[in-house]
């Protein structure tokens, strides 16, 4: 393919864009919001942790002045100690609380955006899956989701705590003490964030880069792995190590960047709160000296200076993490923002009663605007007939079923089903009326039963094997020690080139379609396998309206019609006989390749080998 109106996402690349990561948050919200009821009773219960871890400090003041020696009385300070205790509880109570209400809404959110994002990668255009990296989106999509359970818990159970906090502990101050003890908190925290704010942002470059090139060598070992054969015929093991250490040896380097720069963050945030603390209580305690405070109030000064720089040890982490949850996220939303290219229309119908009868008129198409694929290519397959477009490589042939497919939209011209234009057609209602045998049958990595109920997932099991005796596989299945439970391993690759096409040959008769489409379905295999596959294809062909792509003349002879392409248009059109005659194109191709098999023959005679089907 050449070019694309829109590029993939491509987290190997180190040229994407900076947005403002924040502006996932509101597309983070109507998740969270469909359990609203559960996010206001935990932020309640975060309120009451809160105020009760505020009372801790307060009620341990009393304790202490009620225990010197002037107001030694027994009976408050034992109650001053059980309502001790019971913050304490209440403290670790209704935190747990919260977290209990509030995972159900976490984990809600995180499947519902996971299912969104794979719906929308099934909805957009093959063009996009083309350009894909599966290893790096796979990663990006990967991190995205954990990053929201990532920012939901930190914002809800680090940032908001600490926000509110903060505002009881200002309260407290201001209530019991004098102007300086508000100056020195308020200006040692303002200075402790602006200092964590800044330092984290600087580190964020060195965590953005770690994590591109984190996603570039997972890309290039997916693609490796999935190419294990290839690297394993070229020999080329230590060249593809070397190509993954590449990606590695520059996530090493910005990963030792990001934890160094965390010492600097680290020792700055102490010697802020350090100073801070260390001169409050210079200031407490001269109180105490002078006997404007007590024991009691240098007690609580203390306590509340702790329960505040102890979360807000953790605010460069937290604002760190957050930072870092929301560049993943928008790498996973991101996806959600490429545009799907082929869209139902809004009065989109369902496909037109009756046998299918297809119709191409005057189409052009290009994959990019600067090479034309497709020039005014008209034709039409009646109903239950069968019409082959033959020609050689790069003609255009394979570009019909896709645009039939509407994988693509053609750029001039139309396509009819029926009369009617397929796009105005409900995608769902098109594709289901249409079955195809690919050249490359690719198989999930999954049991050969499940690689034929795919055609029809409703479909009984009785009727799956009714497909495969009619793919003349079931015998072959049969004799497999696991059966229909045979695995058949990633993209199929336990079994050969023929059985593959056989399932799926399977799997097209399971979905009974109106158009059968075969595309070039014989052309990996062997002589021997080919024909014994081409008698099954013309013998599920018969009674469905048939497109046959072939490479192979030999396999088109007995079609209605023949249309020879060349260049992205029809040069001849007409039965075998009838193109034979004619004396061009066709006739070329038909005496090059009877040469072939001929030679291929004489090969086969001098050196016979059996042919796995």
């Amino acid at each position: 393919m050449m070019g694309r109106s829109h590029s993939a996402p491509s987290p190997a690349g180190l040229a994407l864009p900076r947005r403002g990561e924040w502006r996932v948050v509101p597309m983070l919200l109507p998740y969270l919001w469909e359990f609203k009821g559960r996010v206001m009773v935990a932020l309640v219960f975060l309120a009451v942790a809160k105020l009760a871890n505020v009372g801790v400090p307060l009620v341990l003041k009393e304790v202490v002045d009620r225990l010197s020696p002037a107001h030694a009385v027994l009976a408050l300070p034992l109650l001053l100690l059980i309502a001790y205790g019971l913050l304490r509880l209440a403290t670790t109570l209704f935190a747990e609380l919260r977290d209990w209400v509030f995972v159900r809404v976490t984990q809600h959110a995180i499947r519902r955006i996971a299912l969104t994002v794979f719906r929308h990668l099934h909805s957009l255009s093959l063009r996009f899956h083309l350009d894909r990296q599966t290893g790096g989106m796979s990663r990006d999509i990967e991190r995205g989701t954990r990053g929201i359970s990532t920012l939901l818990s930190l914002m809800l159970f680090s940032i908001i705590p600490v926000l509110l906090e903060f505002g009881l502990v200002a309260f407290v101050l201001l209530a019991k003490f004098d102007w300086r003890f508000v100056a020195v908190t308020f200006s040692a925290i303002t200075l402790y964030i602006v200092f964590t704010v800044a330092i984290t942002e600087w580190r964020m470059e060195f965590r953005r880069r770690a994590n591109e090139f984190d996603s570039r060598a997972n890309t290039r070992a997916v693609d490796s792995l999935i190419n294990y054969e290839t690297v394993k015929y070229f020999n080329n093991e230590d060249y593809e190590a070397q190509r993954y250490d590449e990606s590695l040896i520059k996530y090493e380097s910005a990963a030792v960047k990001t934890e160094t720069s965390l010492g600097l963050l680290n020792i700055g945030q102490s010697l802020i709160i350090a100073l801070a603390v260390t001169l409050l209580m210079i200031l407490a305690a001269q109180g105490v000296v002078d006997k404007t405070l007590t024991l009691g109030d240098l007690v609580l000064i203390n306590g509340l200076l702790i329960q505040l720089y102890i979360p807000l040890n953790f605010l460069g982490s937290s604002y760190r993490q957050i930072k870092q949850s929301l560049i993943d996220m928008e790498h996973m939303f991101r996806i959600l923002e490429e545009s799907r290219e082929i869209e139902d229309s809004p009065n989109a119908v369902d496909l037109p009663a009756g046998n299918a009868a297809i119709r191409f008129e005057h189409v052009d198409f290009s994959y990019d605007p600067k090479r034309q694929i497709l020039f005014d290519v008209s034709f039409e397959v009646p109903p239950g007939s069968k019409i082959a477009v033959v020609g050689h490589s790069g003609s255009g042939k394979s570009t019909l079923a896709r645009l039939l497919y509407r994988f693509y939209d053609v750029s001039a011209g139309a396509i009819r089903i029926n009369g009617a234009d397929i796009r105005e057609l409900r995608q769902s209602a098109l594709r289901s009326a249409i079955g195809i045998v690919p050249q490359d049958t690719v198989l999930f990595n999954d049991t050969i039963r499940y690689n034929i109920h795919y055609g029809r997932p409703d479909a009984t099991p009785e009727e799956v094997i009714a497909s495969a005796k009619a793919a003349h596989i079931h015998d072959f299945i049969a004799s497999l020690p696991d059966g229909y439970e045979t695995q058949v391993g990633e993209r199929g690759l336990k079994l050969s080139g023929g059985e593959k096409q056989r399932v799926a040959i399977a799997r097209a008769i399971l979905k009974a379609p109106k158009i059968l489409i075969f595309d070039e379905a014989t052309s990996a295999l062997d002589s021997r396998a080919e024909k014994a596959i081409q008698a099954e294809l013309l013998r599920i062909a018969l009674g469905h309206t048939t497109l046959m792509i072939a490479h192979r003349l030999s396999t088109v002879m007995d079609a209605d019609q023949i249309l020879v392409m060349d260049h992205g248009r029809i040069i001849e059109r007409g039965t075998h006989a009838n193109l034979l005659l004619l004396g061009g194109a066709y006739a070329q191709m038909w005496s090059l390749q009877q040469q072939e098999d001929e030679a291929r023959k004489s090969q086969e005679a001098a050196s016979p080998q059996a042919a796995v089907v």
